[in-house]
């Protein structure tokens, strides 16, 4: 059974689309989560993913973040995460994901 996960989109005034993910990003929804992300980083120049709300992240949810990283990188397109708290932030960090991925405090620094 997938974890239930919350997405929503809101457009920033500076051209940046957050789209924010509540919940836990794993095994069970990481796929999900990918193909709503393809489709956003297909359309949108400059993506934000607002991790505020996120309360874990797996090796599954890291591999979500390198493929959207790596799509819009070939694209000629910004994707970026925003507000990683707590063990999401260390997880992030631990792994290496913060050497690569632009990683904002908050929507605010964009």
């Amino acid at each position: 059974m997938a974890s239930e996960v919350v997405q929503t989109e809101m457009k920033l005034e500076n051209g940046w689309l957050a789209w924010r993910v509540e919940g836990r990003i794993d095994i069970s929804n990481a796929e999900d989560i990918y193909l709503s992300g393809e489709k956003i980083v297909a359309r949108e120049a400059k993506t934000v993913l607002d991790m505020a709300a996120v309360a874990y992240i797996s090796s599954a949810g890291l591999r979500v973040l390198l493929r959207l990283f790596k799509k819009a990188k070939r694209e000629g397109k910004e994707f970026t995460v925003a507000g990683a708290a707590g063990m999401v932030k260390k997880i992030l960090h631990d792994s290496n994901m913060d050497s690569f991925l632009q990683m904002r405090a908050s929507l605010d620094e964009l």
